[in-house]
């Protein structure tokens, strides 16, 4: 990956009253080693990330992919982080990201072992080019995540509404969905409840209602999915979150995984049963999330 920028952050309480954290921002050079071997981020996958979509120099949603850090941040004992100090940090990167699309990247590591805690950088790359999925559709296949859909209660330490750096599985899934034909996955709970892709999230339209798993301890709350709901509300249209039975799935009358840097791909497949493909609505709502958007 040809990478554009780096920053190491020295992260700020989140209660530090500067309005000025330049000072607390080290560029370096993205191609060059940056972090220690102790580091718990590469050893144990153990902190929390973003991802922010950037169009022609704009960081999309960053109050919202803030927010989201620190809920990730909450859910993991991790410090909460000072969003001003991180909207600087996305600014500056957002700065070296020039035209077309760019994908500005927030993650926040518990640290060395015994050592200081914790570490923080941003990184900003081009972002790959979904271009094809976005016209021609995704074909995905359900696959089970092991766990019922009231474990997100019973074992909040599982993290599973955070954006934890642990995307080993998400990557097999992946994986997995190519080795059976597909192109990505959905997962789903062992009592039949649908939840979300690997890196992205679902929205169904079922009659007249566009339609998203609410986002319970088990799912990753979309900040495109939230966009792409007001949109549609823009539009007149309803929305609703709900649970979703995984059997509603092939019956869809349209269905797209949203995610900040893919934005809208439609699925045209699932499981091997053809899903109606709305180009013309897919067109407008990319147009959309293509716009600058705060």
């Amino acid at each position: 990956m040809a990478w554009r920028f780096a920053l190491m952050i020295d992260p700020a309480a989140a209660g530090d009253p500067r309005t000025d954290f330049a000072a607390t921002f080290s560029p370096i050079d993205p191609a060059a080693p940056a972090l220690s071997v102790g580091e718990l981020s590469t050893q144990r996958g153990d902190g929390i990330f973003e991802s922010v979509g950037v169009v022609d120099g704009h960081a999309q949603e960053v109050r919202a992919h803030l927010d989201r850090l620190a809920h990730s941040a909450a859910i993991c004992d991790l410090p909460i982080p000072n969003l001003e100090q991180w909207r600087e940090a996305v600014a500056l990167a957002a700065e070296h990201c020039g035209p077309g699309e760019n994908v500005i990247k927030l993650i926040l590591s518990r640290g060395v072992e015994h050592g200081p805690a914790p570490t923080a950088w941003v990184t900003a790359a081009p972002a790959a080019d979904f271009s094809g999925p976005r016209r021609h559709g995704v074909r995905v296949v359900t696959l089970d995540r092991g766990y019922d859909s009231g474990v997100p209660a019973r074992a909040p330490w599982l993290l599973l509404g955070a954006k934890t750096l642990s995307y080993a599985v998400n990557m097999a899934a992946i994986r997995e969905a190519k080795r059976r034909g597909a192109d990505d996955a959905v997962f789903v709970t062992t009592d039949g409840f649908v939840l979300e892709a690997p890196t992205a999230s679902l929205i169904l339209r079922v009659g007249d209602t566009y339609v998203t798993p609410a986002p319970t301890g088990g799912i990753l709350h979309g900040t495109t999915q939230v966009s792409a709901f007001a949109w549609f509300e823009e539009q007149g249209l309803t929305t609703a979150y709900r649970q979703v039975a995984t059997s509603e799935l092939p019956r869809a009358d349209a269905a797209w995984l949203v995610s900040s840097v893919r934005l809208a791909a439609p699925i045209s497949e699932i499981d091997g049963i053809p899903i109606p493909v709305d180009s013309a609505l897919t067109a407008r709502l990319n147009g959309y999330l293509l716009s600058p958007r705060d």
